[in-house]
């Protein structure tokens, strides 16, 4: 009975120590465990970054188009060429680009009529091309009939560029108007005038 008082105390630290290996295995498969839910969290936050890079390739197309603006003098229309983004509905980016007026630093002068907005822009199949301004290509005019006509035919001619189109209609506010500033009629389609364009 004595011997087996000794041998109890063994075997409690025997099984003390086997127990304390194993809560270490434990411990450290843990630690792994956590190491690979790292990982897995960290992979998605690397991909979230990856649809960026081809913006950064993309390079947008060009092409030119003719402009007609004011010579200094307000005499006649002079041709401006302007390279703009290449868009489908090309006849409208040109109005858009009229309306800003002469490049920064040319002697030119605008022709459409400060606060003027290009509402809407149509092209027939017949090779009619109708363009819709807001009012203040009328009110906001400083009159007089040779700035009128400047007014009148830099939106024809800067559209008659296009091979679609072969008359303009002016509208304002969407609806067909006698005149803008009282002298050139428009409420007729309009052909190409090459002879107010300066050589």
């Amino acid at each position: 009975m004595h011997s087996g008082l000794k041998i109890g105390p063994r075997l409690v630290s025997l099984l003390v120590a086997i127990a304390f290996l194993l809560s270490g295995c434990g411990l450290a498969q843990n630690l792994s465990n956590k190491k690979d839910s790292q990982v897995e969290v960290q992979t998605p936050q690397q991909g979230l970054a990856q649809p960026e890079k081809p913006q950064l390739t993309e390079t947008q197309e060009t092409t030119k188009v003719i402009l007609y603006f004011s010579d200094p003098t307000g005499q006649k229309l002079v041709a401006e060429e302007r390279a703009i983004p290449k868009v489908e509905g090309i006849a409208r980016a040109a109005m858009e680009e009229l309306i800003k007026g002469p490049a920064p630093g040319s002697q030119l002068l605008p022709t459409i009529p400060k606060g003027t907005v290009l509402k809407d822009i149509n092209i027939r199949p017949d090779g009619l091309a109708r363009v819709d301004f807001s009012k203040e290509l009328i009110t906001n005019h400083s009159g007089g009939s040779l700035g009128e006509s400047l007014t009148v035919y830099s939106i024809v001619n800067t559209l008659t560029q296009f091979p679609t189109v072969k008359q303009v209609q002016i509208l304002v506010e969407g609806k067909v108007v006698d005149t803008i500033a009282g002298h050139v009629d428009v409420s007729s389609a309009m052909t190409r005038n090459e002879a107010i364009i300066k050589k």
